[in-house]
């Protein structure tokens, strides 16, 4: 991802791993909104109102700055904007736990991966990601019989499936990050998505207006 100053990015990349914190803050602000975009997907709907996801993003900064050190032993294991997706995550999910405890496992809002816990896409909070791009259904009637559809659908899915629909289609991520993120081969990445977005496909084609959004 290009920094938006122009900057080469494996240039501040060497930088910030030599204890630079501009380079590092660069870095950062060059994939802010892929981060944001990760931190909507994923942020609980109970704490809607309450947790502002610029707010996550900067506590997922000041770990960022407190690890680069951690990243900079081994930045082979991992690419740079994977690992800076890895933090905020982790920070997402602290945040879950601060605020509603017990109940983020009760709900199963944890997606187990191979480097550990990590906040789930809801098949709640994908529903409104894909209705928010509706301009048909603008009756609230039709809003949430819709949303029940595509819920029942994201449900009915393999829970990794569903988990690489959001990585590839929501997050934008590549084949490959989404491979390396759940621990996948490519092959399997994309077979998964394939069928994920054919399954999803096949049940929205039901609905005006959205099954052309994917």
């Amino acid at each position: 991802m290009a920094d938006p100053a122009g900057n080469d990015p494996n240039l501040l990349l060497r930088h910030a791993l030599a204890g630079d914190e501009s380079a590092l803050a660069a870095l950062f602000d060059g994939h802010r909104e892929r981060l944001r975009r990760m931190i909507r997907l994923r942020l609980d709907r109970r704490l809607s109102g309450r947790v502002d996801a610029s707010d996550v993003l900067q506590e997922a900064y000041l770990d960022v700055r407190k690890r680069i050190a951690e990243y900079a032993r081994d930045p082979a294991a991992m690419p740079f904007p994977l690992w800076l997706r890895l933090i905020a995550g982790q920070r997402l999910t602290d945040v879950h736990r601060y605020h509603l405890g017990a109940q983020i496992r009760d709900a199963g809002q944890e997606v187990a991966l191979h480097r550990g816990p990590f906040p789930q896409a809801s098949s709640i909070s994908l529903a409104a990601q894909l209705l928010g791009q509706m301009t048909s259904a603008s009756k609230a009637a039709i809003r949430a019989e819709h949303k029940l559809i595509v819920q029942e659908a994201l449900n009915g899915m393999d829970p990794i499936d569903r988990e690489v629909l959001a990585l590839r289609h929501f997050e934008h991520l590549s084949n490959d990050e989404t491979a390396q993120v759940l621990g996948l081969s490519k092959s399997a990445a994309s077979n998964r998505y394939i069928r994920a977005l054919k399954r999803l496909k096949e049940v929205l084609s039901s609905i005006p207006g959205l099954r052309e959004q994917l």
